[in-house]
This record gives C-alpha cells, sequence and structure tokens, in this order.
C-alpha cells in the first residue's frame, strides 16, 4: 500500500452481495469478518460497516455497482430506487445501486461504475457496503465472503491476493477489484526490494 487509502467497498451475498446477509440473518458468523458496524466506531482508521440492506433478485447472471454522489440526503433519497441504498462517507452523500448495465439516476454525479459483477441469476440479495481508511501497512486478516466483492478506492493503492493465486492492484482513478463468491483472500505477502513498496 502507498500513503493512506480510503475504500468504499460493496460486499455482494450471493451481493458480501447476498448470501452474507442471509447468514447474519440466521445467525452465523462470517469467519474472518474484520469489519464493525459504523455506530461501533470509535476512531477514523479501520474498517466500517455502512449498511447491509436487501436489494432483492435479478434477472441476470451479472450485475453493476453504481456511485453516484448528491448535495443533498433528500435528493438522493428521492432518486434512491428499490436496489439503492443512501450513505453518508467520506464526506460524500451517495447513492449506491446495485442494477443492470447502464442504469442511470435521474439526478446526482456518477462517480463510478464498477462491474459486471458476477451473480445468481434469480437469487435474492442484499448488499454490505463498508467504508475502510488503513494506514501503510496495515492488513486485513484472511477471509472468505459468501457473495462477490467488489471495491472502489477513493485514495492511495489497495492490493489483494485471492486463493487462485491471483494478486490485483487498485489505484484510486484505476480499474476496480471484483473477487468472485468462493475465493479466499488477503494481501499478498511482502516482498522487499530497496524500500520499494511490496504491493
Amino acid at each position: 500500500m502507498r500513503g493512506r487509502r480510503q475504500l468504499l467497498p460493496i460486499l455482494l451475498q450471493s451481493l458480501f452481495l447476498l448470501s452474507c446477509a442471509q447468514m447474519r440473518s440466521q445467525g452465523v458468523q462470517v469467519p474472518g469478518d474484520p469489519c464493525k458496524p459504523a455506530s461501533q466506531r470509535t476512531q477514523d482508521v479501520g474498517c466500517w460497516i455502512l449498511a447491509d440492506d436487501p436489494v432483492g433478485r435479478f434477472s441476470s447472471s451479472e450485475v453493476f455497482w453504481y456511485l453516484d454522489t448528491y448535495a443533498t440526503r433528500a435528493a438522493a433519497e428521492a432518486d434512491k430506487g428499490p436496489q439503492g441504498i443512501v450513505v453518508e462517507s467520506l464526506g460524500k452523500i451517495w447513492l449506491m445501486t446495485i442494477e443492470k448495465e447502464n442504469w442511470k439516476p435521474a439526478h446526482g454525479t456518477r462517480t463510478a461504475e464498477v462491474g459486471p459483477i458476477p451473480i445468481t441469476e434469480g437469487e435474492k440479495y442484499s448488499a454490505q457496503l463498508m467504508e475502510a481508511d488503513f494506514l501503510p501497512g496495515m492488513m486485513a486478516p484472511e477471509h472468505i465472503h459468501s457473495g462477490p466483492e467488489a471495491w472502489f478506492t477513493v485514495a492511495g493503492e489497495t492490493c489483494l491476493e485471492t486463493s487462485d493465486g491471483r494478486v490485483q492492484t487498485e489505484r484510486a482513478g484505476g480499474p476496480p477489484v471484483i473477487v468472485p463468491a468462493g475465493l479466499s483472500m488477503h494481501p499478498p505477502q511482502p516482498v522487499l526490494k530497496s524500500g520499494a513498496p511490496w504491493c
């Protein structure tokens, strides 16, 4: 990681999107889940769950995550559809929507479109939205989610290795990282080269 990084990850159940939310509602803990509810936030650095809301069933095998910003929460709420969630994060008001390709809200400013994200057609999903702010060298523990995970890097750099051996790096403004359901993930092992970042 280079510098401080801020993420707006979306964890999709089966939209961590959907089985994550279904498992939590049944009292099952997701192993290695390092994030805490935003209501328990006591410091700036860490990972915080902003929302864990149902977004329904989808009639396709892939969806997109749309991030739009608004001047007021009321304006974002007015544009929110059944697959949308309004959150306040990183000093902005966001409408985050899981929808089909090329979806657009009536208003707002498009910040990012993340996808396609693979899902199971016809399955009921909920979206878990999180904000993370890590200092250089901080790592999340190895973990696995019951559904796909995607995130959008606002500042800095994110580096991740999945159990299939792929290493993905995302820098602010670059292509997003999308992890299919069923893969465990963790930071790659450090390799020091003349003080260069290991990611």
